[in-house]
């Protein structure tokens, strides 16, 4: 098995004397498109940024096997720059830079080379932020938040684009979103993170077929190991590992991977971790 192109052990890093991340290990085989999850606080941010080399682990290490590109939440561009001056500042600070492929972009975008930065809309700084960034020809891509704040056309126009990437170059990508709808059609790795400890990593679709969400009655609902649970009256749902119902008295079908990222948020203390990827030494 190829070594992961993301490979993080026993990392551990504070920030304002608490920790962010605490014993945190996991790996991202190369050409996934990984969503990384977790509420405010849970140390998404702080683990893109040691994965890009931007913060120092106090313990553990990051392993990133090629070149990385990031793109951090705000999206920050020279806004006095005009499109075609921030493509050849890009270009004069980047040993790698494919300048006619991003100059090809933003023209089916609909982007104007002369336009100044700080006037484009939302979704068009995106779209340059994201180009910038590609353009750079990275084997990881490393995007925070990269739709906060766009219109659900932007949004969706932004995430072809980088589809499109990710079909046409085999990209690696380590995306972070509070919106798990936004990820469900494009993302096939699922990272949690709560409370700066990593709670479930693995294959998106081998998490599904692992897990049932169960409904039937709550008085016999205590026998069973699950995830996390809702009880209202005499019913009770709940989301267990497993490929079956325990029961006829049950009935068992798939979670949505909102379903099974909102059990696991709901109990901190559980995990669905797999066995550790094989690493060529």
């Amino acid at each position: 098995m190829n070594a992961p192109i993301l490979e993080v052990t026993g990392l551990g890093m504070r920030r304002r004397r608490r920790w962010a991340l605490r014993d945190c290990s996991l790996a991202v085989p190369a050409g996934r498109v990984a969503a990384l999850v977790g509420p405010n606080g849970a140390g998404k941010s702080t683990l893109m940024l040691a994965a890009v080399g931007l913060l120092a682990p106090e313990r553990g290490s990051v392993t990133v096997r090629g070149s990385v590109a990031f793109v951090a939440q705000d999206k920050p561009l020279y806004e006095s720059f005009t499109v075609a001056e921030t493509l050849e500042f890009g270009r004069r600070t980047n040993l790698r830079w494919d300048g006619e492929g991003a100059r090809d972009r933003l023209d089916a975008l609909g982007v104007p080379l002369g336009a100044r930065a700080g006037r484009l809309s939302g979704g068009q700084q995106a779209q340059l932020a994201l180009t910038l960034a590609l353009a750079r020809m990275p084997d990881l891509l490393v995007l925070d938040e990269p739709l906060a704040n766009l219109d659900p056309l932007a949004r969706h126009d932004v995430m072809r684009t980088l589809m499109g990437e990710v079909a046409a170059r085999g990209l690696t990508v380590l995306l972070s979103s509070h919106v798990v709808a936004d990820l469900e059609e494009t993302c096939d790795w699922l990272v949690l993170l709560n409370g700066g400890r990593l709670q479930v990593s693995g294959d998106i679709d081998d998490l599904l077929a692992g897990h049932l969400v169960l409904s039937g009655p709550a008085g016999d609902a205590e026998g069973l190991d699950a995830v996390s649970a809702s009880v209202t009256g005499r019913h009770a749902t709940l989301l267990v590992r497993g490929e079956r119902a325990p029961d006829p008295r049950w009935s068992a079908r798939r979670p949505t991977l909102d379903e099974l990222v909102m059990g696991y948020l709901r109990s901190p203390a559980t995990s669905a971790l797999p066995g550790p990827v094989a690493v060529e030494r």
